[in-house]
């Protein structure tokens, strides 16, 4: 199965992106070789650019703390082990206390090594990090992997308490979502959202041998897919078959 995701709301499309690049970094940094350390460091500045936005710190705390509120609705239900209320509680208070004792924004420390602020302003330039241009960097890329390694993770240590309430969050957001068969008749589906409820993440699911590729949008009154195919003429075209597909709402 192939697992598509599309954030139904703008804060969702920013905790999405902020996985996608910890996930790549923690790939990254886990190498030894220079080519993958230097993508490490580019995928360490992205984070910076993304978390650069204002109110993404406000959003996580309040986030969590009505996640904890939530969970701890639940207190006294039978139909729930409170042990594993317990630890996802302590997970959530541990992230909110890691982030909000955080001084300014993710990374800001890393802004004061102008080492760093030197490749990061040329690193976006096609070949902007030649051994002409950044000799020091060119230095460090011959240390040692093991060397590099340490740094790269003394470096991405700033960034952990904004990586760990990232995935927690989606986690828990996923794990609200049930997903179920639905059809899309002719390569296409929609479906209203019920009112009364906020959704912020869709999760559509294809089969791998279906060689189908969802185009989706939606807000918070309906969402809509249509399923399309790679054609000879290398475009993409809607399938006009009836195709069944999971689908789950996550809110």
């Amino acid at each position: 199965m192939i697992l598509y995701e599309y954030p139904l709301q703008e804060r969702i499309r920013t905790y999405l992106r902020l996985e996608h690049l910890f996930l790549r970094l923690h790939q990254l940094v886990t190498r030894v070789d220079a080519l993958d350390h230097h993508y490490a460091l580019a995928t360490i500045f992205e984070v910076m650019d993304v978390a650069t936005r204002a109110d993404l710190k406000s959003d996580l705390l309040k986030d969590l703390d009505k996640q904890k509120h939530t969970l701890d609705g639940y207190r006294g239900n039978p139909a729930i082990a409170e042990a594993v209320l317990d630890k996802v509680v302590g997970e959530l208070d541990q992230c909110f206390s890691a982030l909000s004792s955080q001084p300014g924004k993710a990374g800001q420390s890393l802004t004061e090594n102008d080492w760093l602020m030197s490749i990061r302003s040329r690193i976006g330039i096609p070949g902007g990090t030649c051994e002409f241009d950044l000799p020091s960097y060119y230095a460090w890329q011959h240390k040692t992997g093991i060397t590099r390694q340490a740094d790269l993770v003394q470096w991405t240590a700033t960034l952990t308490p904004l990586s760990e309430a990232v995935h927690l969050l989606l986690k828990l957001l996923r794990d609200s979502g049930a997903p179920q068969k639905v059809i899309a008749n002719g390569g296409q589906f929609q479906q209203n959202l019920p009112q009364g409820r906020t959704f912020l993440l869709l999760r559509l699911a294809l089969e791998v041998s279906q060689q189908l590729v969802p185009e989706i949008s939606g807000n918070r009154l309906m969402v809509s897919v249509r399923l399309m195919r790679q054609g000879d003429d290398n475009r993409s075209h809607l399938s006009t078959e009836d195709t069944t597909f999971e689908l789950a709402l996550c809110s």
